[in-house]
């Protein structure tokens, strides 16, 4: 089952995902991890930490989990 990710805003960056999912620490980091992980969103491969999410969009990175953007 996916971890729902909450947001309040109409959309949040890749990167804003990983520190508020509590994937990683520092909003600085999510440049390494997104050389370093595979980070698919809605099935598609993604690096880009500028990516919007929005309410709906479903993440899935591998050994560490699955998760939902909701508004």
């Amino acid at each position: 089952m996916a971890n729902q990710i909450k947001i309040d805003t109409d959309y949040i960056t890749l990167s804003q995902f990983l520190k508020l999912a509590e994937v990683i620490q520092t909003g600085g980091m999510a440049k390494w991890f997104l050389s370093e992980h595979a980070v698919y969103v809605n099935g598609e491969l993604d690096q880009r930490r500028g990516r919007k999410l929005r309410n709906g969009d479903e993440i899935h990175i591998p050994n560490v989990g699955d998760f939902i953007v909701t508004h």
